[in-house]
This record gives C-alpha cells, sequence and structure tokens, in this order.
C-alpha cells in the first residue's frame, strides 16, 4: 500500500504533467512555490522565483506547434509530513515549430514542501543523459 503522502506528490506530478501537455502556464505555476529554484538544461541553467521560472515554462511550450508528449516513467517518491522528493525519466515528444516530430529523454528531480496543508515545488532539476537510449523507446 502506498504511503498517504506518496499518494499526494503523486497527484501533484500527474497534475504538472497534465499541465505541461496542455501547455496551461496558470494551472502549472500553481504548483510552483515563489522562491523557487529551478536547473534546467537551457541557458541561464538556473531559474530563480516563480517569474523566471514561468518565463521559462513559456518558452519551452512555444518550441511546440501543439500539445507536448510527457510521460513519466521510472518514478520513486520519498515523502514525509511536510518534506518531500521524486526522481523520475521524462520523455517528451511532439512537433516542433521548425516542423520536426521527435521526442528526448530527459531526467527530473522535484523537491516539495508543504505550507498550510498545500503541498508546493520548491526545487526542481532537470538534466539530459545525452546520446542515451532508454530501454522503453526502442
Amino acid at each position: 500500500m502506498e504511503p498517504a503522502y506518496d499518494a499526494e506528490i503523486r497527484a501533484l506530478l500527474d497534475i504538472r504533467v497534465e499541465a505541461c501537455q496542455t501547455k496551461d502556464i496558470d494551472r502549472l505555476m500553481s504548483l510552483y512555490s515563489p522562491d523557487v529554484i529551478y536547473y534546467d538544461v537551457v541557458p541561464p541553467l538556473q531559474f530563480t522565483g516563480s517569474t523566471d521560472v514561468r518565463r521559462n515554462f513559456v518558452r519551452w511550450f512555444d518550441e511546440y506547434e501543439g500539445s507536448i508528449g510527457l510521460e513519466t516513467h521510472d518514478l520513486s517518491i520519498v515523502a514525509g509530513e511536510d518534506i518531500a522528493f521524486a526522481h523520475m525519466l521524462h520523455k517528451d515528444s511532439g512537433t516542433r515549430n521548425n516542423g520536426i516530430n521527435g521526442a528526448v529523454w530527459l531526467r527530473s528531480t522535484v523537491c516539495c514542501r508543504r505550507s498550510n496543508g498545500q503541498w508546493l515545488i520548491t526545487h526542481e532539476h532537470i538534466s539530459m543523459p545525452g546520446n542515451w537510449p532508454h530501454p522503453e523507446s526502442e
């Protein structure tokens, strides 16, 4: 049986994926702390605060003609009463504005804190494994 806190984090991460797939920036940003620290694979590599993180997500959304295919694989969650972290692989796919339809694998680590009964993402780290095929991609 999955512990209650794990289920809450899983639900938050599911909303995060759905908001990314549909490019719903307001729903997505409602999951992030105002003082979030976000590391990404694009310059400047570190985004601090919800304004910078929002701008970075909008930049990413704008790279796609339509919706974004974002799948979570190998999710692992460790959660306590007020602190949680999760790590996973994401398959990011779709048709880019240049007409190329493709997919890339990304690693993601998400750290959350519960405040006033609500979980918020306080830190996120995205990295790209390079030229590494995931077994499920074949």
